[in-house]
C-alpha cells in the first residue's frame, strides 16, 4: 500500500511524532507501520499479540490495517483495552462490539480475548484478564488519545504512571463521557456508563511498540497538552513523551495548535 509523507515530523522527548495533512494519509501511514512491524515480529517469532483501541478515531486506521498484505493474522492473538461496566457485548456502544465487526470479522485472528464488561463479578474479571495478559509480551498496541488527554479510560482522576496493576476498575470523568455522547454513541450523558475498565498506563507502555492515532480538531487541544504541557497525569497522554518506542500520527486537524 503506498503511504504519502508526512508533511513534518519532529520528536517531542522521545516521541516521534509525524503529522500529514489528510486524515486519510495519516491513517494509510499508521497501518503500514503497525503492519510492518507485524510481519517483523512474525518472521522472528512466529507469533504476535496486539492490543487495539476502540474508538471513532480508529476507525480509518483499523480499515487500513486490515486492508495491509502480508500479515498472517491466523498467528496474531487480540485484546482490547477497556470497556464500559455493565455494557453487553452486542451493546451499540460496546467496545466488543466495535472490534468483533472491524478487525476480528475480517482479518480473523488467531484469537482475539474481551474483556467481559457484563461480567457478574469485576474485580474476578480483572484478575482473569490480567493473567491472559500476562500470558504473551505484548508487541504492538494501537491506541488514541480522548479529548481530556485520556489513553485508554486513564482519564486524569485516576491515571497513574507507576501503577502496579495490568488492568482496573475506573469511574470516567465527564468530559470523558460527554465524549461518547458527542460521538453518537450514546444519546445522553446519564444513559453513558459511569466506571469502566482499562488497561493501566504501564501496561499499555509495556507492549514493543506503540502507534498511536490521533485525527480530528476535538483532539488539538488534548495533543497540545500532550506534547508541549508537562509530563503529568493532568494529561495522560503527556507520558507517551517518555515513549521511544511509540509514534504519534496526527491529520493536519488534530496538530492544528502547535507552533
Amino acid at each position: 500500500m503506498n503511504t504519502a509523507s508526512p508533511s513534518r515530523t519532529f520528536h517531542a522527548g522521545a516521541l516521534e511524532v509525524r503529522i500529514y495533512t489528510h486524515t486519510a494519509d495519516m491513517a494509510r501511514a499508521a497501518a503500514a507501520a503497525a503492519a510492518a512491524h507485524l510481519r517483523e515480529c512474525l518472521s522472528r517469532q512466529g507469533g504476535a499479540a496486539v492490543v487495539f483501541a476502540a474508538a471513532n478515531s480508529q476507525v480509518a486506521f483499523l480499515e487500513a490495517l486490515g486492508g495491509e498484505a502480508g500479515v498472517d493474522w491466523s498467528r496474531v492473538t487480540c485484546f482490547h483495552m477497556d470497556e464500559y461496566l455493565g455494557i453487553a457485548a452486542d451493546h451499540p456502544a460496546s467496545f466488543r462490539r466495535f472490534l468483533r465487526e472491524r478487525v476480528e470479522k475480517r482479518v480473523r485472528p488467531a484469537a482475539f480475548h474481551y474483556i467481559a464488561g457484563d461480567c457478574l463479578e469485576p474485580l474476578a474479571e480483572c484478575a482473569r484478564y490480567g493473567a491472559l495478559l500476562g500470558a504473551q509480551p505484548v508487541d504492538l498496541c494501537c491506541l488514541g488519545i480522548g479529548e481530556n488527554g485520556h489513553i485508554a479510560f486513564n482519564d486524569p482522576p485516576v491515571a497513574d504512571f507507576a501503577d502496579g496493576r495490568v488492568i482496573k476498575l475506573v469511574k470516567l470523568e465527564r468530559e470523558c463521557r460527554q465524549q461518547q455522547v458527542g460521538e453518537g454513541h450514546f444519546p445522553s450523558l446519564e444513559a453513558v456508563p459511569a466506571y469502566a475498565f482499562t488497561l493501566t498506563v504501564p501496561a499499555l507502555c509495556a507492549a514493543r511498540r506503540m502507534v498511536c492515532v490521533v485525527p480530528d480538531e476535538r483532539k488539538a487541544r488534548a495533543v497540545r497538552a500532550a506534547l508541549l504541557e508537562p509530563i503529568s497525569p493532568e494529561c495522560p497522554a503527556s507520558h507517551l513523551r517518555t515513549q521511544g518506542q511509540c509514534t504519534l500520527f496526527l491529520d493536519g486537524a488534530s496538530a492544528s495548535l502547535l507552533a
